[in-house]
């Protein structure tokens, strides 16, 4: 892709992030603030303005269509009253419908489920699609992840990209890299698995091997996950960064709740970056866990994973607001919540009696108070996604407001983690798992540590850490 279409994208993302949804309460109203923020961009050129409206031109045809709202019209091709200014959405799903007989999965519900995703298709670029697998080329085992193995791999054709309105045709993007994830349940075929939404990694299709018969996913490969990506840079990183790292993750979180959808496994190895857009995106939303898990056990990261879920309570919206509390503390230390210790009973026994990570010196007030209300032991008193996005929007703005703010390194050398960082994660690896089914016994309900109790614990936390570097 071109330089020009790169900053492009940034600067779209940029102006959406400074958007008050409080003052532009539509989806019209934001559309008109964004174009005029991106016309005001002085850093870019003509050039790179133009393909800035056009991308956000695609992406409110997107909203008015996903929200039925805005003026209609009667496409010339048609003539069926669609939404979308720059293409129709009517003359999209028409070509798809016509093109049903030409593919099959070998699987009726699968069939069903793909013809019922392109019969909702927003914009000409989101379509799923039944892949052929011999489109797909260069397929190498990566690794495997809780109960999928996961591949990478070239789409030689590549997702459709455009609609030429004058051929009445879908064009398609070409050869694109992407990851395949085995499925192992397709019985429960789930829309889920092809989530549209901006926030949510875009998931392309199915298709299956035709050695062993598995369903895959098709999914769009990103650079890193949000672990590898700390691992990588948080001594360089700012708490601006640290920050705006902490509203994509909860942008998406919020739109995955405003669906009255629960994820249920929120981690860091979840969380992927793509440097072509400068963002993060949850993944995994909706094929989470095996098919034979046993009915009384839990899949998930057990850090990650709310003190009620483990003491036998359903999965709720208020539990992912929980796992978002340890992916919040994570971002600000650059380490795996309770890195030290072994995902054992004694573990779970300190996450039921509200033994929490030490909080890393130097984190911002307000970001450390809103952590500590979502990891409160109560359910109930946690905020919801909606007041999270609120609130760390924020902080957000104020804090892209700032400049010359100083990186981890020069404002904290943050003794407790950096002493001990290189150890303990060599010495944890095998402890810094993905996903797994982890079967609990009885629990008494979850409290909330005093302070006494967590400062205890912070202590025997720095002392076991200390014995850790002592040379033999």
């Amino acid at each position: 892709m071109s330089s020009s279409i790169d900053f492009a994208l940034v600067a779209v993302n940029r102006a959406r992030d400074l958007v008050d949804y409080n003052i532009y309460v539509n989806i019209h109203k934001q559309h008109e603030y964004v174009k005029q923020k991106i016309l005001e961009d002085n850093s870019l050129t003509k050039k790179e303005k133009t393909e800035a409206i056009r991308i956000e031109n695609n992406s409110y045809d997107r909203d008015k269509i996903n929200h039925n709202s805005g003026t209609k019209r009667i496409c010339e091709s048609c003539n069926q009253e669609c939404l979308a200014t720059f293409y129709c959405e009517c003359c999209i799903r028409n070509h798809l419908r016509v093109k049903f007989s030409n593919w099959t999965s070998g699987n009726a519900d699968i069939d069903n489920l793909i013809q019922k995703c392109q019969m909702e298709t927003l914009l000409p670029n989101t379509i799923i699609e039944w892949i052929p697998y011999d489109r797909i080329k260069n397929i190498k085992f990566l690794t495997k992840g809780g109960y999928s193995e996961i591949y990478t791999a070239v789409w030689i054709d590549g997702s459709y990209d455009k609609w030429d309105s004058k051929k009445q045709q879908l064009k398609r993007f070409g050869r694109v890299n992407v990851i395949l994830k085995t499925l192992g349940n397709v019985e429960s075929e789930n829309q889920r698995w092809f989530e549209e939404r901006p926030s949510i990694v875009r998931c392309y299709g199915l298709t299956q091997n035709t050695s062993n018969g598995n369903y895959m996913l098709v999914i769009r490969k990103m650079d890193m996950d949000l672990r590898k990506y700390l691992q990588q840079n948080h001594n360089q990183l700012t708490w601006k960064e640290r920050i705006q790292i902490t509203y994509d993750i909860i942008i998406a979180l919020y739109n995955i709740h405003r669906e009255n959808a629960i994820h249920r496994d929120l981690h860091s190895k979840n969380i992927l970056y793509i440097h072509y857009y400068q963002k993060f995106y949850i993944s995994d939303l909706g094929f989470c866990g095996p098919a034979d898990k046993p009915s009384k056990s839990i899949y998930g990261n057990l850090p990650y994973i709310a003190p009620e879920v483990i003491a036998g309570k359903q999965a709720t919206k208020a539990s992912d607001i929980y796992s978002f509390a340890m992916l919040m503390w994570e971002i600000s230390s650059g380490q795996p919540p309770f890195i030290n210790y072994e995902h054992d009973y004694d573990l779970v026994m300190n996450i039921i009696n509200g033994i929490r990570p030490r909080i890393v010196s130097g984190t911002p007030l307000e970001y450390k108070n809103l952590m500590k209300q979502c990891w409160d032991a109560d359910p109930l008193k946690r905020p919801d996604a909606y007041t999270l996005y609120k609130k760390m929007r924020e902080i957000n703005l104020y804090y892209q407001k700032k400049s010359n703010e100083p990186t981890q390194l020069e404002i904290n050398k943050n003794f407790e983690i950096n002493k001990t960082s290189s150890f303990k994660t060599n010495y944890a690896s095998s402890r810094l798992s993905t996903s797994k089914v982890h079967q609990f016994g009885f629990f008494p309900e979850p409290k909330n540590a005093t302070e006494e109790e967590q400062e205890g614990m912070n202590e025997q936390f720095l002392f076991e850490s200390y014995l850790l570097i002592i040379p033999n």
